[in-house]
């Protein structure tokens, strides 16, 4: 993985960009240094959900500091799922509370209020720093997710974790849409009226 850099060093990623219900979480992970043994971090698409619950623990134990941020689907729906995106990274570099000498993003846009940040496309699976934003931002929207399964338990957002799966269109069709479907999102918005 690239990324050797001194000084505090942030990650951001997110998770839930695709799916059709839920909101969109990012993580922004700070790290005083690359620990020597990085424990298997990389991106959390790549990962076991078993690894990436470790990997979890590890990362809040060690890094230096931990913020997250969201957008609610409703946000979402305000803005696009682009700008409620960044809305949700904005809020995690806040929530970390430290000032990190640079701040590498994963995917193609920075943050327009801070000029430290560097996008790097695909940086999760190239950087251990944005690699741990991923399992974090992740295993958050995963839990998140698993406690609307409870309220909704018609569409198994505890398996699907919204994304548009087929047994998950499927309970839309024969159910409706919930609270907190995005209603902008093909899928979702054919739903909206009925």
């Amino acid at each position: 993985m690239i990324c050797r850099l001194t000084g505090l060093v942030g990650g951001i990623d997110e998770a839930g960009r695709g799916p059709l219900a839920g909101p969109v979480v990012s993580s922004c992970v700070i790290w005083e240094k690359v620990p020597e043994t990085k424990n298997g971090v990389t991106d959390s698409k790549l990962l076991t959900e078993k690894k990436r619950v470790g990997l979890f623990s590890w990362i809040t134990d060690h890094a230096l500091s931990v913020g997250i941020g969201m957008a609610s689907n409703e946000e979402i729906d305000a803005m696009n799922i682009l700008n409620a995106t960044i809305l949700a990274m904005e809020r995690a570099l806040e929530a970390a509370g430290l000032d990190p000498d640079v701040l590498l993003i994963d995917g193609n846009r920075g943050l327009k209020n801070y000029p430290k940040a560097r996008p790097i496309v695909r940086g999760d699976r190239k950087c251990f720093f944005m690699a741990s934003a991923s399992i974090i931002a992740k295993v958050v929207r995963d839990r998140a997710m698993d406690a609307y399964d409870r309220i909704y338990p018609h569409y198994n957002f505890k398996q699907n974790k919204g994304y548009p799966t087929g047994e998950h269109r499927a309970a839309i069709k024969e159910f409706g849409i919930t609270p907190i479907h995005r209603k902008t999102f093909r899928g979702v918005k054919e739903y909206c009226a009925r």
